[in-house]
């Protein structure tokens, strides 16, 4: 599935229609800055959550982390076990706060 631009998720959480939100940053990164109704997962923790996730596998999910790094590894590994509609927010965190 296409990565997400900020402005596009800035206009679907306008909208009403905004998808579910995954944040892989660290903890301590999520505390000094979040978009609102994300929910934070840091990488690391990923495999761990799967069976928690089970629910979102034909959801739309958007990962984000600081600038894209974490978040594509993320959107791969989620595909790979099942997830079918990842997307990744294009600049991560930076780009969303400058859109």
């Amino acid at each position: 599935m296409n990565d997400i631009t900020s402005a596009e998720l800035k206009e679907r959480q306008a909208n009403g229609s905004a998808p579910i939100i995954i944040d892989v940053r660290e903890t301590w990164e999520n505390e000094e800055s979040r978009i609102d109704g994300s929910r934070n997962i840091p990488l690391g923790e990923l495999p761990g959550k799967l069976d928690e996730l089970e629910d979102l596998k034909h959801q739309e999910v958007v990962v984000h982390c600081k600038g894209g790094g974490r978040s594509a590894s993320a959107k791969a590994f989620l595909t790979q076990h099942g997830f079918d509609h990842v997307r990744n927010l294009i600049g991560g965190m930076q780009g969303y706060q400058q859109a």
